[in-house]
């Protein structure tokens, strides 16, 4: 590349939220760019930003995220950053980013995906099979709820947000019998002690672009599109392409229980997509391949047909 390259007296700035997924999501981005160019960690300087999400979740931890205003609030901030030049590019956790991008902002790097698994976590189960009637399960996602009672109907769903740390010291405080959390996020964290059990995704298919880390750049900054190209994951760019099609033709929000993954065999894309009353009563799934380079036009088409059989109303909440 001809423009300068960052240095410890003008570093790339990278913007992220504080937790501390978030943050090592931020050192991975930092790594993996001083690795393809040769540079020093010194060269980069991360930047936390404070969301309107996590002052949010401070005073209302127990209010399902729809309430609060949706994934927007955990990106607006950073994204203002990015667009008045503090900072140089910002890192999110893809499954949590909307599907739409403000005015010159462009979200088009990919880091290699993580596992796309949902874990069973508990200090005393090993598996859903185990709870008995009445259990208490926690978690703050709708897909997540919704696939849990479509399933088990006889389980008990209270609120659970916070990140990992305050997710399992609700579990170690007796809030609730178990939990899920992202595998992606327990195998970044390092935190093989965590009692965590793998589900099969035919048993509880991922949020769209579950275990993928995005890397979101000013649309008109040249310096950082080439340097943020040699460390984007094609292949994984080709999944999200076809998942988050699907996800915005459904229009897909914090309040609409969908699930969706993308993976690929040669030249073949297959897609797999879920949506769900947010009571857990009716589940109405996919499953389709295509051409790698259809998957976008594959997961847009799949929406649309899902979203045919379901019908009006199908995402409202049954008094």
């Amino acid at each position: 590349m001809n423009a300068p390259l960052p240095s410890p007296a003008s570093p790339l700035k990278i913007g992220t939220r504080g937790s501390p997924l978030a943050l090592a999501q931020a050192y991975e981005t930092r790594s993996r760019l001083a690795a393809a160019f040769g540079l020093e960690d010194s060269a980069f300087e991360i930047v936390v930003i404070k969301t309107t999400g996590d002052n949010q979740a401070l005073i209302a931890a127990d209010k399902p995220l729809k309430d609060l205003g949706g994934k927007g609030l955990f990106t607006k901030e950073i994204e203002e950053d990015l667009l008045s030049g503090r900072i140089d590019i910002a890192v999110h956790s893809m499954k949590d980013m909307p599907v739409e991008q403000p005015a010159g902002l462009l979200l088009d790097t990919y880091l290699p995906r993580e596992d796309v698994r949902d874990a069973f976590v508990s200090p005393s189960h090993t598996s859903l099979a185990d709870l008995a009637a009445g259990a208490v399960v926690g978690t703050s996602s709708l897909r997540r709820r919704a696939q849990l009672l479509n399933r088990r109907p006889d389980l008990t769903v209270v609120e659970f947000r916070g990140n990992v740390q305050t997710r399992l010291k609700k579990l170690d405080d007796g809030v609730a019998d178990c939990t899920f959390l992202a595998l992606a996020g327990l195998n970044r964290l390092g935190r093989t002690d965590v009692p965590a059990t793998p589900i099969a995704s035919e048993d509880m298919l991922s949020a769209v672009a579950q275990g993928a880390i995005g890397i979101e750049r000013r649309a008109d900054d040249a310096r950082v599109a080439d340097m943020l190209a040699a460390i984007h994951d094609t292949p994984t760019g080709q999944r999200l392409a076809a998942e988050r099609a699907f996800l915005a033709a459904l229009d897909g929000s914090c309040e609409t229980p969908i699930a969706g993954l993308a993976e690929l065999d040669g030249s073949t894309l297959r897609l797999r997509g879920e949506v769900l009353r947010p009571d857990g009563s009716e589940a109405i799934a996919d499953d389709r391949t295509c051409p790698i380079e259809d998957g976008a036009d594959l997961g847009a088409e799949m929406a649309r047909d899902l979203l045919e059989k379901a019908g009006p109303g199908f995402f409202a909440w049954r008094s």
